[in-house]
Formats: structure tokens, C-alpha cells, sequence
């Protein structure tokens, strides 16, 4: 069989970017990682693309030539929930939160290295993993099942943890995630409806609630982390 990449290994991705350069290598260095790639360089050109050959994953740069990336990313969100992950060299916190916002999944700033972009694949790759193929996840010290709504831990040392119904609700919206940004707007829309989406103001304090249950270290989370002005993240 050789050393070559397994084809079925990555999956279908499609590369959104309009430098050429840039372009070339992240096809060059998906596809040894086992990814197929097909490429486009303007927003127009990835949503024609995306439709005639649906990807897996959709790595997209924010500053294309013909129309700006949020407005590709609501594009493909009216027909498909193909996880996204956002490039951009754009900073500011209100460029992430509209890309978030408007659909996207996860979001990289330039520039990038690419076992970042790697790490981040295989992360949306897996989203889901934790919950969908089975009720139980792990988080550091303790068993998370949530058929039987119960929070073990795992060394048997410790009384099992009490989750209130909105506890439970705000964890399994992250453990369904593992290893993705989840926007504090769809957390919130998540566990206390899309009416509330805009008032974040809760999620704080049931973050560090959880934190305060779950972690070794409530002041410095490992697994219930931040992303500051964006999200929050569980890292398996």
C-alpha cells in the first residue's frame, strides 16, 4: 500500500482563499494529510463550488475580491450546515462574533500555523463525536452520562456531582462540540432559547458554576475554556 495518504482519511474539503500562493500550499499539504481539496478564489466561485460538490469542511477567508465572507457564509447556511472554519487577518473581536453570528464554526487569524489549521480539521471533524455516538464523555476527573444524568468521577474519589436542568442543558451543548468554539449567542439560544440569544449576560455564571463542579482548577480551566469576546470552548 505504500506511505501515501489515506483518501478517505481527511475528507472533502473546499480552500476559499484568493492569494494564489497561500492557495497552492494548503492544497498541497491537506491532501498529504489525506484531505481531498477543491479551491476557490472569490466568494462566488465557493458557492457554486460548495453546491456542485458538496465538501466536508469549508476553510474560508473572510477578505475575498467580489463579496465579503460573512455574506458567503450565509450563503451556504440557507441550504447546508457543513461545518465552517473562518480564516481571516482581520482582528477585531466584532469581525469573529459576525462570523460566528452567521454561522460559522470556528475562526483562525492569520497569520496561521498549519498544525493550527490541522488541529482545528480534526476538531470539526470529530464535532459531535462525543455525544452523538455515544451518552458518555469524560471532562478531566469525571464521567459525564447523559442518558442517566449523572456525573461520576472516574477514580470513584469523589461524591457524584448534582447539574441543575440548566447546567445539564449548557454541557451537553458544549460536549457536543468537542474541541469547537461555541458562540456565547448560540449557547445561550441553545439552553435558554433563541429570545434570549442577545442577552449573554447569564452565561457567565453558569460557565463558572460548571467550572467550579468540573474542574481541578476553577481559576485556570483545562477543559470549560474561554474564548474571550467570543465563546467558549470544551477541550476534551
Amino acid at each position: 500500500m505504500g506511505n501515501g495518504p489515506d483518501p478517505h482519511h481527511g475528507g472533502r474539503v473546499l480552500f476559499v482563499e484568493d492569494e494564489p500562493q497561500l492557495l497552492r500550499a494548503m492544497r498541497i499539504t491537506l491532501h498529504a494529510k489525506g484531505y481531498e481539496v477543491r479551491t476557490a478564489v472569490d466568494g462566488g466561485h465557493a458557492l457554486t463550488e460548495a453546491a456542485a460538490h458538496p465538501p466536508d469542511i469549508v476553510v474560508l477567508d473572510l477578505g475575498l475580491p467580489d463579496m465579503d465572507g460573512i455574506d458567503v457564509i450565509r450563503g451556504l447556511r440557507e441550504w447546508t450546515s457543513v461545518p465552517i472554519i473562518v480564516l481571516s487577518g482581520r482582528t477585531s473581536g466584532h469581525d469573529k462574533i459576525a462570523s460566528l453570528d452567521a454561522g460559522a464554526d470556528d475562526y483562525i487569524t492569520k497569520p496561521f500555523s498549519v498544525e493550527e489549521l490541522l488541529a482545528r480539521l480534526r476538531a470539526v471533524t470529530r464535532r459531535g463525536g462525543a455525544v452523538r455516538t455515544g451518552p458518555v464523555a469524560e471532562v478531566g476527573n469525571y464521567r459525564v452520562d447523559f442518558m442517566a444524568k449523572s456525573v461520576t468521577s472516574r477514580d470513584g474519589g469523589h461524591e457524584p456531582v448534582h447539574l441543575t436542568p440548566t447546567e445539564w442543558r449548557l454541557l451537553e451543548a458544549l460536549l457536543r462540540n468537542p474541541g469547537m468554539l461555541v458562540s456565547s449567542r448560540a449557547l445561550v439560544s441553545q439552553v435558554w432559547g433563541k429570545a434570549y440569544a442577545d442577552d449573554t449576560s447569564s452565561l457567565r455564571l453558569y460557565i463558572n458554576r460548571l467550572r467550579r463542579k468540573l474542574e481541578p482548577d476553577p481559576t485556570r480551566p483545562r477543559h470549560l475554556t474561554t474564548e474571550p469576546g467570543m465563546g467558549y470552548r470544551y477541550q476534551p
